[in-house]
């Protein structure tokens, strides 16, 4: 279950580069904060095989049809709350936003279980 932590790690980089991009208006440290929110979307390979270690069968495609469809929903309500933060709160305050989402995403990734496979594996072979 190591994959976790190689989707953790980044959606983590990901996080304090756009907090720190929210805090700061100098284009000379913009720019290196930028590059590291762009590899941090690194996690995206990792993130995907996740759902494979702990579903199977018709409730894998089921999984990954729900992730689909937050995202989607995502995809749609995320700029308009971005837009409204920074409205309301200043510019550079919807990249802090987008960096606690990140946060969220690398706490939910390491609350994980660790043996779901082995776990899945004992139910299906009837081990107690």
């Amino acid at each position: 279950m190591e994959r976790r932590y190689h989707a953790a790690v980044p959606a983590f980089v990901a996080g304090i580069s756009l907090i720190l991009l929210g805090a700061t208006g100098s284009p000379w440290l913009s720019i290196p904060l930028w590059s590291f929110a762009a590899m941090a979307l690194s996690y995206n390979g990792p993130f995907w095989s996740l759902p494979n270690e702990f579903l199977g069968g018709a409730s894998a495609a089921a999984g990954i049809a729900l992730i689909n469809s937050v995202g989607s929903l995502g995809g749609f309500v995320g700029p308009y709350t971005i837009g409204a933060v920074a409205t309301y709160m200043g510019i550079y305050k919807g990249f802090t936003f987008a960096g606690i989402s990140f946060f969220v995403c690398t706490v939910l990734l390491l609350l994980l279980p660790k043996k779901a496979r082995m776990r899945a594996h004992e139910r299906a072979s009837g081990i107690p």
